[in-house]
């Protein structure tokens, strides 16, 4: 074999030898990147599942008026008290916006009261007499169970007041459904159903309620009205057939459904919190309290979006990673 042949083949074997040890490190380098980008989609999916567990402890947290210590109690999941508030006039009415903060219609004084999910505390509205009921529409808009002048209140974010409805006797709870239909429970004996354009109907009339206060709508689309008269939690259909889903309560008041889509009522005479799983079985969630009355749940945070930004980061470095490869081949 000649010199120059012997150097020709030394020569293509060194080009492989070469190419192979490229193609190991190009290869270790984007298994590399696999691993990383694994890690990244790891910790992105953790902090999803801690962000989505977060919104859900949060969510179960119930919060309750009670009339007669002035005070407004805030209770855990697993029935844990704490005091949010004191010093109040006569709370009734709860209600959270979308925002997480809190709304409380104070019925001695004639105010409604803000308070921000920050601890801040502002008065909004003043100069109502007595009012009740809060509840609030798809646009944040605040409506008040103004019960004293017989109608109800609508009050938008920029704290404009107009009257939505009048001829009301009573009004107490207020609850929106699905279509944005306001339901009013009088207390003279009948539950009211206003559209969005401000026509009123009865829903129900006296041969059915005795005494309606507080009023909430299941997931199912479903009324649920608190009896006061009769001590009973009455279920209402869309089509406005009645059943008795609770019966030999004390004075019952405030409605409000969790997230899992148990009832939670306030029974203002004996000072308990009792809560109903959807077949009707009842449990004591809490008691020794003055005399409940409102009732909300704190509403459920958007996840954090954490995950989502290191996802990206993750799948952008994965394909840089990628565009250098082809680049140097």
């Amino acid at each position: 074999m000649s010199a120059a042949l012997t150097k020709s083949i030394g020569s293509l074997e060194k080009r492989k030898y070469q190419q192979a040890n490229e193609n190991i490190a190009m290869n270790v380098q984007l298994a590399s990147s696999h691993r990383f980008l694994f890690y990244l989609i790891n910790r992105a999916l953790y902090a999803g599942v801690v962000s989505l567990i977060s919104a859900r402890v949060h969510a179960q947290n119930l919060f309750v008026s009670d009339y007669g210590s002035d005070n407004i109690y805030e209770f855990t999941a697993v029935g844990s008290q704490s005091t949010f508030a004191s010093g109040l006039q006569g709370p009734q009415g709860l209600a959270f916006d979308s925002a997480g903060d809190l709304f409380v219609a104070n019925q001695l004084s004639g105010n409604i009261t803000e308070f921000t999910a920050g601890g801040t505390q502002i008065t909004i509205a003043s100069g109502l007499n007595a009012p009740d009921g809060l509840a609030f529409n798809s646009a944040r808009d605040l409506f008040v169970a103004n019960s004293g002048d017989n109608n109800i209140i609508e009050i938008t974010p920029g704290g404009v007041q107009s009257t939505f409805a009048s001829g009301i006797y009573d009004p107490t709870g207020l609850a929106f459904n699905g279509t944005g239909n306001l339901f009013v429970a009088s207390y003279g004996n009948s539950i009211y159903e206003i559209t969005t354009g401000g026509t009123q109907s009865i829903f129900a009339s006296p041969s059915y309620v005795d005494g309606p206060i507080g009023l909430a709508f299941s997931s199912g689309g479903n009324l649920f009205e608190a009896d006061l008269g009769s001590g009973n939690i009455n279920e209402f259909t869309p089509e406005g057939a009645r059943n008795t889903f609770a019966s030999g309560l004390n004075y019952p008041t405030g409605l409000a459904f969790n997230s899992s889509g148990n009832l939670f009522e306030a029974d203002s005479r004996n000072g308990n919190i009792y809560e109903f799983a959807p077949n009707g079985t009842r449990s004591t969630f809490a008691s020794g309290l003055g005399v409940p009355n409102g009732l909300a749940f704190q509403p459920t945070p958007e996840p954090s979006p954490l995950w989502l930004t290191l996802l990206g980061s993750g799948i952008l470095f994965y394909f840089r990673q990628l565009y250098k490869k082809h680049r140097l081949v």
